[in-house]
């Protein structure tokens, strides 16, 4: 929607013929009025014959005029904005890049790659559709550390997601740690709503803290844990197999905090669990509007400043 920010500005356009009225009402022996020799031009040029003559000495003037005032009126565009939904949620996503992540056991577009290829394909994608909360990123294996601090741009968490590398924060499977951090994080936090997504794929055999003990610490806190088991092999059924996944650990932390268990052993399962979660976590589909706008001034300025140049250039010649 276009606008003027003064439009009252705009009533300088009748200056020039104020001044012509005033100057025609008044013999030549009278007072008069000063006027620049341009606006002078304009006003004599009036009473001349039409031609490309006369018009020489009052188009441009005229159209300088007109151009100045245009632009102190400060012309303009409305847009009209969708505003970000605020959810007031903090949610942290703790991901582990033990070394078992390195097995290539899953499927993304027909061919077999890692686990950690896999799961950086769907949560790249998952933390990009939560515009509106406060995402955070920790990462874990023999220790836990924050790739990004709580913030509301995701996109910068999902290019987190995309640099992590297994062996930063060592080979080993510490779920106590990755989830006690993530806890202490949102200790302090003031959002009404606070959440936990919490992936692995292997058997917590690092830390000093029991995984359903930081659970029950997490229900108290009334931080909500959903669990991710991922991994073709559950701990229950694997016959020595390594690299199988504790289901029955991950399933207690999301029943002792109020949060949800959820198994993946594709990657479509995987796609499944991000579209239940954000089921299970909304966001608001639409905002307030934010009202901006965008300056044309600069049109009818460099308009008027050609139009000097002009005149200058026909004043010497």
């Amino acid at each position: 929607m276009f606008g003027f920010a003064d439009p009252w500005v705009l009533v300088l356009l009748m200056v020039p013929l104020l001044i012509n009225r005033i100057q025609g009402g008044h013999s030549s022996d009278g007072p008069t009025i000063m006027v620049p020799d341009s606006v002078g031009r304009v006003l004599r040029g009036s009473s001349r014959t039409a031609g490309l003559h006369a018009a020489r000495h009052w188009a441009l003037p005229i159209l300088l005029w007109i151009s100045l005032v245009t632009a102190l009126a400060g012309p303009r565009n409305l847009l009209i904005n969708p505003a970000l939904p605020v959810t007031g949620r903090d949610l942290i996503l703790a991901l582990d890049l033990s070394g078992s992540m390195v097995r290539e056991d899953f499927l993304l577009d027909g061919q077999e790659v890692a686990r950690l290829d896999a799961l950086k394909h769907v949560a790249r994608s998952f933390v990009l559709d939560r515009g509106g909360d406060r995402v955070a990123l920790v990462i874990f294996a023999s220790r836990a550390y924050f790739a990004t601090p709580q913030t509301h741009d995701v996109t910068a968490v999902a290019r987190a997601i995309d640099q992590a590398t297994i062996g930063v924060s060592g080979r080993a499977t510490s779920i106590s740690d990755g989830l006690g951090l993530a806890l202490k994080r949102l200790g302090e936090s003031p959002a009404a709503s606070k959440v936990v997504i919490l992936l692995s794929d292997g058997v917590n055999n690092s830390g000093p803290v029991k995984p359903r003990d930081a659970a029950q610490l997490a229900e108290t806190m009334g931080v909500r844990v959903h669990t991710i088991a991922m991994g073709p092999r559950d701990l229950s059924n694997a016959d020595g197999e390594r690299d199988a996944v504790d289901t029955e650990t991950l399933r207690a932390i999301a029943d002792l905090s109020g949060g949800k268990y959820f198994r993946a052993k594709t990657t479509d399962d995987l796609q499944a669990v991000a579209d239940s979660i954000d089921q299970l976590e909304t966001i608001p589909a639409e905002g307030p509007a934010a009202l901006t706008y965008r300056a044309l001034w600069i049109w009818p300025a460099g308009f008027a400043a050609l139009l000097t140049l002009a005149m200058l250039i026909g004043a010497r010649r």
